[in-house]
């Protein structure tokens, strides 16, 4: 009977065939499931988790930084400054391979990062500070930038290396524009040089990715699982049924009602950890009226006594406990502790105040509130659907109606991509655990200086941007330290964005495995031992 309701559930998800209708795998294959697929294979096309996620297994970086938050050599062997502080030189790792047979040299790392850097990439606010990369040997690169960019190693490991050749044989030397849902040969097609090759790709249902027989780290990482099966499965209720029925191995985006249960499983084992990555909701600031408002003749967000209202009818502490179970941490800022810049000081957490909210509104012309639309993902973040939904309880204690519209992320992260949006739910991550990674997307003015590229909320400060910019170029620490705060100061003041919480994230996993929460959310298959 429960294998009938599962069975049942999954044929609903449009899974069923997917996992039930396969034989049995061998135990070197991991069967992983999560919420959302990867949009594209392009790995310069957007610059998102769920991408990375998938991309990392069969693509590499010069460099990645792992879950103990340590830079690792990667294509990379090795890299320092030269006697000029401006450029940095890279030595590549020798005999390394695509998975078409060809061999990795510094033409191909040259090319990838000029493809990273271009105008269609959402890759390039976080190569903003290069200006220029060049070819010294077969193997030695040279990366030079506007300033002594001490942050430069940390800003490439989220940056795949392609094949120049591969890429120009199938004209794909541009990135795909992920903006239009253009299609291109490397959307679904792969030629990296990481541990997984590509078998078969069937987009939201099933990606199989089998161990590449030449890959350069044989005999450096276990590499014990030899087939990797991708499930995107939207429905948290048939993630679990799954992992429960053993017709999958791992849960990456673990339900938060279903930990206690799973933790009392003796077949499963379940990981925690806090991820770098915080929540929160981003407003359209700018002058133009709202698309999605009853309010047509101005903007009631672009007044900042609208945000403070916003800000104190909020009860982050209330979400934390009755939506997330407590695995949140609620913040006032939009940067995870990780990363450098982050200020306790900044970090305050206020209590609700409804009377002080609404006469905030009062003041700004709107006694009796007005209605918007808070646009929310429901595939990507932990309950942000439920989250959003408490939010508008929030605000319609204060006269605000909001209609929730939630979709998936693909649609939600094209509508901030095109500025169809003018107030959403939304979470990032800090791979460089820098500030500037964070004012580089979402402070800096879109499009200016490569930079700016997931602001969806129109704030455009001049003198805020050149900042910005310096501290790709500032050698002095106190100095460029000093920088930052400012730039925290200005955004906590104007209140750009309202932050609700740090996640807490959840793998749940069969007991042959023992996957470690990577703060990145990014796990690395080639690392992981089976259980004897």
């Amino acid at each position: 009977m429960i294998k009938r309701v599962i069975l049942a559930t999954m044929l609903a998800s449009g899974i069923a065939m997917t996992l039930l209708g396969a034989p049995a795998l061998h135990a070197e294959t991991v069967r992983w499931a999560r919420s959302v697929d990867a949009s594209t294979l392009d790995p310069h096309a957007l610059n998102n988790g769920p991408n990375h996620n998938l991309l990392h297994q069969v693509y590499e970086p010069l460099i990645i930084r792992t879950a103990d938050g340590k830079l690792q050599p990667t294509l990379a062997a090795s890299w320092q400054r030269t006697k000029d502080p401006t450029v940095w030189e890279f030595q590549l790792r020798k005999g390394v391979k695509f998975h078409d047979g060809s061999v990795f040299t510094a033409d191909d790392a040259v090319f990838s990062l000029q493809r990273a850097k271009s105008p269609n990439s959402d890759m390039k606010s976080v190569l903003a500070s290069i200006t220029e990369v060049t070819k010294v040997s077969p193997f030695v690169i040279r990366i030079k930038t506007a300033g002594p960019d001490s942050l430069l190693p940390d800003n490439l490991i989220n940056i795949q290396m392609l094949s120049a050749a591969w890429a120009k044989a199938h004209g794909v030397e541009q990135p795909q524009v992920a903006s239009v849902k253009e299609e291109t040969y490397a959307t679904r097609h792969v030629n990296g040089t990481g541990p997984y090759t590509l078998v078969s790709r069937e987009q939201d249902v099933r990606t199989v990715l089998k161990l590449f027989p030449q890959y350069w780290g044989r005999g450096q990482f276990p590499l014990e699982i030899d087939e990797l099966v991708y499930l995107p499965i939207k429905s948290p209720s048939t993630r679990v049924a799954a992992l429960l029925s053993g017709e999958v191995d791992f849960v990456q985006d673990l339900p938060i009602q279903d930990t206690v249960r799973l933790r009392a499983d003796p077949r499963l084992r379940v990981n925690q950890a806090a991820e770098n990555r915080v929540i929160f909701l981003g407003m359209n600031v700018g002058n133009a009226p709202l698309k999605y408002s009853d309010v047509k003749e101005r903007n009631p967000l672009a007044d900042r006594r609208v945000r403070e209202a916003f800000q104190l009818a909020i009860d982050r502490n209330a979400i934390k406990t009755a939506v997330m179970r407590g695995l949140s941490v609620p913040t006032n800022i939009i940067a995870p502790p990780f990363v450098h810049g982050y200020d306790k000081a900044f970090d305050v957490v206020g209590k609700p105040d409804l009377t002080r909210a609404k006469a905030l509104l009062a003041q700004a012309g709107y006694p009796n509130g007005f209605s918007i639309t808070l646009h929310c993902t429901n595939d990507r973040y932990l309950n942000d659907e439920a989250i959003c939904q408490a939010t508008a309880g929030f605000l319609g204690r204060i006269g605000v109606k909001t209609n929730v519209v939630s979709r998936p992320l693909a649609i939600q992260t094209a509508a901030i991509n095109n500025l169809d949006t003018d107030f959403y739910l939304y979470g990032w991550g800090v791979p460089t655990y820098d500030s500037a990674y964070i004012f580089d997307y979402l402070v800096h003015t879109r499009g200016k200086n490569s930079r700016g590229a997931t602001n969806a909320t129109r704030f455009s400060d001049p003198d805020v941007d050149a900042k910005i910019v310096s501290l790709a170029a500032e050698g002095d620490q106190k100095t460029r330290d000093a920088t930052i705060k400012s730039i925290w100061t200005t955004v906590q003041k104007e209140l750009i964005y309202l932050p609700l919480h740090d996640q807490i994230q959840t793998y749940a996993m069969v007991r042959k495995l023992d996957i470690p929460v990577n703060p990145s959310n990014t796990p690395y298959f080639k690392l992981f031992k089976l259980a004897k």
